[in-house]
Parts: C-alpha cells; structure tokens; sequence
C-alpha cells in the first residue's frame, strides 16, 4: 500500500498507459481521479477500478478547465498529493516533403498547433493548476510523461518530438523551482509500449519495433505504470529532476 490514502490526479487515464497507472495506483491505496476526453472510455476506467477512481471530462489545453477541475478535487479531498501528466496526442508527418525539386506535402501549422497545445502546454497547465495546492502542503509529487523520443528525436514527429524534449526541460526547471517546497518533479521516458493504438498498427511495423529493442517485446503499459508507481513513492523520495526510461534498452534510430 505504497500510496495509501494519497490523492491522485492522472490525466489521459481513460486507456492505455494512464488507465494502467490508475488501476496501479488504485492497487496501493490511492484515490485517483481521472480526466481524459473520451468519456464512455473514462467511465469504463473507473468502473473497473471501482470506488476508489472517478472520471471528469477534461481539456488539459484549456486553461480555464484544468483550474476549475483542479478547483474541484482540492474542494472534494482537502488536497492533491500526486500529478501525473499523462495526457497526449499524435500527428506525426515530415517536416516537408519534396518531389523533383517541388514541396508536395508539409506537417501543417493546425497538427503542430495542437500537439502543442495538449502534450506541451497542456502539462504546463495542470502542474500549474496544482502546484499552488502543493506547495501549502508542503509536499507533493509532479510525474511527466515524456519520451524516448525527446531525447533521441524520431522521424517523422516535429511536433510530438518538440513537446516531449519540452517536458524534460520543465522537469528540470520544476524540479530545481518546486524542492523548496518539498514537491519533487520526475518523468518517465517510455519506449515502443503496447497501447491499444500501437496494437492497431501494422504486424510488420511491431514486428520492426521488437527488432530494434533488445529485451524483444513491446513495453506493456503496466511497465511504465509501476515507474510512475516507484516514483510516486516514498521510496523515490530523494529523487528529483530525473528522467527514468522505460524502453527495453532500445536506442532510437538503430
């Protein structure tokens, strides 16, 4: 029971990595609310869970929201003890591409807007939102959900490369600002990982992703839930401004 009785805010919790993070830390004691966009998923979330979760429909781009959301859990529990950013979006495409010396296609200025807007400022909102909270209870836990990506770039994901290099520069920022405090601010890098829309690609594709991580298997979301689990807790607790991959050993590119 590693976080019993600990108030858990995870955003994007209705699927896959953030869904196993909540079910996680549901496991050891916690009360974790989620907030995700896809209602019908979040509400199956939380009702396979049980009582100890509960669901809101959250934009974490919209800045207004998140304050009213965060608003209503401190309202609700008296407290929040652990952030994890988790919510996020894909709209992956080549900076350009040129045929015969003409520009036929380019990643447009709305998909780099809105991944933006989600996987970057989205995370700046919410820990935002919440830190004030923290910071009168003098203490507290901020988990970012960054990349391998972000620290090895990929082809194909300006944008979604951008906001999880971002991530790992505002840990850093955060963790250095926040100590003080006695708030601790970590993120998890995790690599090719089995969600539900990894699993929809091609099997030629999975199979290319295996190939190149070296324990051979994709990650499974409760992989990277119990990094998030290890670092929400006690026994993290000298540990801050980190990075923790989560990949298998597999080195992008390679």
């Amino acid at each position: 029971m590693r976080l019993k009785d600990k108030i858990c805010i995870i955003t994007g919790g209705a699927a896959g990595i953030g869904q196993a993070t909540a079910q996680r830390f549901a496991d050891e004691g916690a009360t974790v609310v989620i907030c995700d966009l896809n209602e019908e998923q979040g509400h199956n979330t939380v009702a396979a869970i049980g009582s100890q979760a509960s669901f809101e429909r959250v934009n974490v781009a919209d800045r207004a929201a998140v304050g009213a959301f965060v608003d209503g859990v401190v309202e609700r529990f008296g407290r929040v003890d652990v952030l994890v950013n988790n919510a996020g979006v894909l709209r992956d495409g080549t900076l350009v591409k040129v045929k015969d010396g003409v520009l036929v296609k380019q990643m447009s200025e709305a998909d780099f807007d809105l991944v933006i807007a989600v996987n970057l400022k989205g995370v700046f909102n919410c820990t935002q939102a919440v830190v004030p909270h923290m910071i009168r209870q003098r203490s507290g836990v901020i988990l970012n959900a960054t990349s391998i990506v972000g620290l090895d770039g990929n082809f194909g994901q300006t944008n979604y490369v951008a906001t999880k290099a971002g991530v790992i520069g505002m840990t850093k920022v955060w963790a250095r600002e926040l100590g003080r405090s006695g708030i601790r601010v970590n993120a998890v890098a995790p690599g090719f990982t089995a969600t539900e829309m990894v699993a929809a690609m091609p099997e030629n594709i999975l199979d290319g992703m295996r190939g190149r991580t070296p324990l051979g298997r994709l990650g499974e979301p409760r992989d990277i839930a119990n990094a998030y689990l290890f670092l929400a807790s006690d026994e993290a607790g000298f540990i801050t401004g980190e990075v923790l991959r989560v990949d298998g050993g597999i080195v992008v590119g390679t």
